[in-house]
């Protein structure tokens, strides 16, 4: 009978865990299918990671209010997985309820589903009341790690500050409520939003030696992995960065064809046996 250690999810999660221990920084990029995550991983990227922006959009849903299910979230995740023999962290959103025992619930099933990571955040997905209270963040995070710590294999949770990226640009709040996922055992905590390097640097020196995760997106201060790497981050992802750079190649390669009747894009496209091959 094959032990646990041999597992591939246990292989999988021990993999993913000693990108974060050992020295450097490291880049996981989000896939939002299992087509987007077989041309990631052909890349030689060493893990990767969901986004729930990137399912949404795929769906024809928005992002942000709710709109996509915990049953959507771990079927996209799980076809991810099976796409490839990387590790896989997933966006799992906020747990899918208010409710500290569901994020419990949500790490269980993200690990039936092969995953070896995931994100809990403190957003609730209502407009009108966008982060949770401090005390509440905090328990479901606790939960979620109890939760982690009772698999058979080491999953990696992320825990997430959502202040800045939902019109509350309160550092200093942020910051608190990292040190306090830290605190609970989150294995690596995330803000979104940060845009400068004295932003990223305050929250990495803030929440040392817990290590920090940032999210490329757009109006940031002229990021680079080396530059990030200098600031102390141990992490690198890019949320819904990549789908949007691929969904406005179709929206220029539509736009062209609509309104000045040519078809020029096709100049600059990968050829159809190079993708037929890699989907092999």
């Amino acid at each position: 009978m094959e032990s646990s250690e041999q597992h591939p999810q246990f292989l999988k999660a021990t993999t993913f865990k000693e990108l974060h221990n050992r020295p450097g920084i490291f880049v996981m990029p989000n896939a939002w299918e299992a087509g987007s995550a077989k041309i990631l991983a052909s890349l030689g990227f060493e893990a990767m990671a969901t986004t729930s922006a990137g399912l949404a959009y795929s769906m024809g849903k928005p992002d942000g209010e709710a709109r996509i299910t915990r049953e959507d979230t771990i079927s996209n995740a799980q076809a991810i997985v099976n796409a490839t023999t990387l590790p896989v962290s997933a966006d799992l959103e906020n747990g899918y309820n208010d409710d500290p025992d569901s994020c419990a619930q949500t790490i269980l099933m993200a690990a039936r589903a092969g995953l070896v990571g995931g994100s809990i955040e403190d957003a609730t997905g209502r407009p009108e009341d966008p982060i949770l209270p401090f005390e509440l963040s905090v328990e479901r995070i606790k939960i979620a790690v109890n939760a982690a710590r009772s698999l058979h294999f080491p999953f990696t949770l992320t825990a997430r500050a959502e202040n800045l990226i939902y019109g509350r640009p309160d550092l200093n709040d942020t910051i608190r409520r990292l040190e306090a996922f830290a605190e609970a055992g989150a294995d690596i905590v995330f803000a979104p939003g940060l845009k400068t390097r004295e932003e990223v640097s305050i929250v990495v020196k803030a929440v040392a030696p817990c290590p920090v995760n940032v999210v490329i997106g757009s109006g940031q201060e002229g990021f680079t992995i080396k530059l990030l790497e200098d600031l102390g981050v141990k992490r690198i992802s890019l949320g819904s960065s990549l789908i949007r750079a691929a969904y406005t190649g179709l929206l220029k390669a539509s736009e062209e064809i609509k309104q000045k009747g040519s078809f020029g894009f096709t100049d600059e496209t990968v050829s159809y046996s190079v993708f037929n091959d890699l989907f092999k």
